[in-house]
């Protein structure tokens, strides 16, 4: 998570990693045992920068967008995204669209079910150490928190993923070939005794920090961010005045420490503004790519295939083009850009000419039939800086598809990319796309990671937190308060009015589209619908390419093979149903 990132720490993490095999053979060539590394300082802080570097497989990541993002009523496949059946034993689509979505799945175990079990089993390891770490008085408790926090964090995404999972809180040490499922409920007290420890323990800001913790190292959790989470985890486990109050503190009693929306929704997309008065928690991606496990990838998956338009060249300004993420007309026609300012602040419909081109504005044909133009006759259609495609949400009744007076350049309109229920018309390269992850600071067109940090936790996502647990509690004028918060932010220009909701309006819908024109692409949308219930009814509603194939059993992803092959008591820990 942390920028300081020492040979040790690599150690430390072969060290704690879980063995679940017949027979294993360990070789560690620095010589370092756990017990002599985390019982100094400088070690222990090692151990605590390493417990945060498991989010790096998630957040920012393909695989996490897939896991997290996709298979929801917000998302469909994009042309590099093969959604045939010929395909479905790759990770990807079958997050997507639930065909064939396997307990082999590699994505569901390395970059979810494995990366989280690592964190917490490095986070045991060194709570086994930390009354022998030779902390300060002012530090031990601090460093506790982080460590709690971490695995409540890693336990959530378990818990929230698989159901009932193994609750670990000791280190895994050798070989172990047992293991039981703990109930939700079990899990979720767990969480919760980890979170309060962590509120009460974190300092407000890094500041606030002890040595020999940084106070400038951007990344590090703080009380604001973990009573966020806080407000989160109760929510998802249905104890929502809990929830409805950790929210409500986070919205309003920190202001003076600078936590407050941003004014202008797009800026919080500006890359020079990533680090911004709205983001509470967020993964620390290095301009160093060296440092980065992998770096932010986001930038690449929701962008449609621009470069093989006329007048278009790829460009580091507009970026690598994935063609993976196309939005739901749904998702689409949630926005009324008319009055709010979130749909040109997350998606991008105009390509500017990069790159002359040779096709004439006028045919032959049209400059005789109007001998007026033949001085025109050899204009390109467009030069550089002029717009070369426009994707949009709109209907452009009786618009010729090719090249018109009217329009010089090329357009996809609402129409040519989606029927009127929402299924796709067989175009899926070109679409409004998410700009949320660009990158204009890569070194070059083919540089395929970036230095942007991955938000996980930011106060748009907890105000509509606090908004969703008030509609649970009937207190539906709270709720929208809540709502108008994000909706006055969100406003154009002279629109506020118009954006504002009235307390008739909140229902636990309303909320999920509200936090859909708010938070879409954030990695929290799967999430959200689980939590709600919502997950199923949705998908069959606004996914046509996912709606066959979704059943109730896929608000659990399936528990990874390998491991429950591994164990020797199958009986205690069985497969999620229907997998």
């Amino acid at each position: 998570m942390h920028k300081i990132i020492r040979p040790l720490t690599f150690a430390l993490l072969a060290l704690a990693a879980t063995a679940c095999k017949d027979q294993l053979d360990e070789y560690n060539p620095s010589g370092a045992t756990a017990e002599a590394v985390f019982t100094t300082p400088e070690g222990f802080e090692t151990a605590v920068n390493g417990a945060y570097t498991y989010n790096r497989n998630i957040y920012g990541k393909e695989s996490g967008y897939a896991l997290l993002e996709m298979g929801t009523d917000l998302w469909t496949a994009g042309a590099s995204n093969d959604v045939t059946a010929a395909s479905n034993t790759r990770p990807q689509p079958a997050l997507m669209n639930y065909q064939g979505l396997t307990t082999d799945n590699v994505w569901v175990k390395n970059n979810l079910w494995t990366p989280c079990y690592q964190g917490i089993n490095l986070v045991n390891q060194a709570l086994k150490y930390i009354d022998r770490a030779g902390l300060s008085t002012a530090r031990r408790p601090a460093a506790e928190a982080e460590l709690r926090f971490l695995r409540a964090w890693y336990y959530y995404h378990l818990v929230e993923s698989f159901g009932p999972v193994p609750l670990r809180l000791e280190p895994t040490e050798g070989v172990v070939n047992t293991a039981t499922r703990a109930s939700v409920n079990e899990v979720y007290a767990q969480i919760f005794a980890d979170l309060e420890f962590a509120v009460r323990n974190l300092p407000v800001t890094l500041a606030l920090y002890p040595a020999p913790a940084t106070a400038n190292d951007y990344g590090r959790i703080t009380r604001p961010a973990a009573e966020a989470f806080a407000a989160k985890a109760y929510l998802s486990n249905g104890q929502y005045q809990k929830a409805a109050t950790y929210a409500r503190k986070v919205t309003t009693a920190y202001t003076g420490q600078g936590i407050r929306l941003v004014t202008s929704y797009a800026s919080l997309w500006d890359f020079t503004n990533q680090r911004n008065s709205e983001v509470l928690w967020a993964v620390n991606y290095s301009t160093n790519l060296t440092f980065n496990a992998g770096s932010h990838t986001g930038h690449q998956w929701f962008l449609m295939k621009y470069d093989d338009q006329p007048g278009m060249v790829r460009d580091v300004a507009n970026g690598l083009p994935g063609v993976r993420y196309m939005p739901t007309r749904f998702l689409l026609d949630l926005y009324n850009e008319q009055n709010d300012a979130r749909y040109l602040g997350s998606f991008k419909q105009a390509w500017i000419a990069n790159s002359a081109t040779n096709i004439p504005r006028w045919s032959a044909a049209e400059v005789a039939q109007n001998p007026a133009l033949a001085p025109l006759l050899n204009q390109p259609k467009f030069a550089v800086g002029d717009t070369a495609v426009l994707t949009t949400k709109r209907s452009i009744p009786t618009f010729d598809q090719l090249y018109t007076r009217r329009y010089r350049y090329k357009v996809y309109d609402i129409d040519d990319l989606y029927n009127p229920n929402g299924s796709l018309r067989g175009e899926r390269r070109y679409y409004p796309s998410l700009r949320k992850f660009d990158d204009p600071t890569r070194a070059t067109a083919t540089v395929t990671e970036s230095a942007r940090d991955a938000n996980m936790l930011r106060l748009g996502d907890v105000i509509l937190l606090g908004a969703e647990a008030q509609v649970r509690l009937g207190r539906t004028d709270s709720a929208a308060y809540y709502v108008n918060l994000v909706r006055t932010r969100a406003a154009l220009p002279g629109r506020s009015a118009a954006m504002q909701v009235t307390p008739a309006q909140m229902t636990l819908d309303f909320v999920l589209d509200e936090r859909a024109r708010e938070l879409a692409g954030e990695q929290v949308r799967w999430l959200d619908l689980k939590r709600t219930g919502k997950l199923m009814d949705r998908v069959r509603l606004y996914n046509p390419d996912a709606a066959p194939s979704i059943q109730p059993f896929h608000a659990l992803r399936p528990i990874p093979q390998s491991d429950i092959d591994a164990v020797t008591n199958k009986a205690d820990f069985p497969q999620n149903p229907g997998y």
